[in-house]
């Protein structure tokens, strides 16, 4: 199957009908290899991370295998991973930010370069999933339609001005820290870049197609 390249850092499949899915699960780790500092008295619950940028053009290669074994070393428990560009659903007790901290500095030991991380709560997820932007895109095109998630949030002004550079018909929406976009007919043509996107929300973004968006909150409520 052919794979589509978002802009913002990942390579997806665009898991058509019938399309088989890459899922694979860790096995138990028995203590976290690095040290890893936790709220006390915080439940595990379900997280979904996000790698920006890996294994894009032979560029930061992080074998998902590997990237499974990083996650159970500092703590994370019942990881499973989808698709190649960097995708992880995990139970732990550290807070999303903990979270994002913990995995940026076990990816920087184990292979040697930064990558950016984004974790979200499955609460989180979910209200990304029901916020029915750009509904009729979702079933016509969901490997065009992208959803963004920002390190920080985004700037008040950001969508008004990334619509400037919608040059090709592209959509966009920020709804609380989604950056929702319909790219409509092509990604790689578009003025949308990353490196535009992250000036303009102020921080780096992380997108993923509508597909992933739904596979990963599929697999992380089968955690919860």
């Amino acid at each position: 199957m052919a794979s589509s390249r978002c802009k913002c850092g990942e390579i997806d499949s665009p898991a058509t009908g019938g399309a088989r899915t890459s899922v694979k699960r860790s096995t138990p780790a028995s203590k976290p290899s690095v040290s890893v500092k936790r709220t006390p008295h915080r439940p595990a619950s379900a997280l979904i991370a996000l790698l920006r940028g890996v294994n894009v053009g032979g560029h930061k290669k992080v074998p998902m295998s590997e990237l499974r074994e990083v996650l159970s070393g500092i703590g994370c428990r019942s990881v499973a991973t989808y698709i190649q560009s960097g995708n992880a659903v995990f139970s732990s007790d550290m807070m999303p930010e903990e979270a994002e901290t913990a995995i940026e500095q076990a990816i920087s030991s184990r292979f040697g370069f930064a990558v950016a991380v984004v974790v979200r709560t499955l609460a989180g997820w979910r209200a990304y999933e029901t916020a029915s932007v750009f509904a009729e895109a979702q079933t016509a095109r969901p490997h065009l339609l992208l959803l963004g998630l920002p390190k920080r949030p985004p700037r008040p002004d950001a969508a008004e001005k990334l619509r400037v550079y919608a040059k090709a018909g592209e959509q966009i929406e920020i709804v609380d820290d989604g950056i929702w976009i319909d790219f409509a007919t092509a990604i790689g043509s578009s003025k949308l870049t990353p490196a535009v996107i992250d000036r303009i929300v102020g921080s780096t973004v992380t997108a993923r197609n509508w597909t992933t968006v739904q596979k990963l909150g599929e697999m992380a409520r089968a955690l919860d």
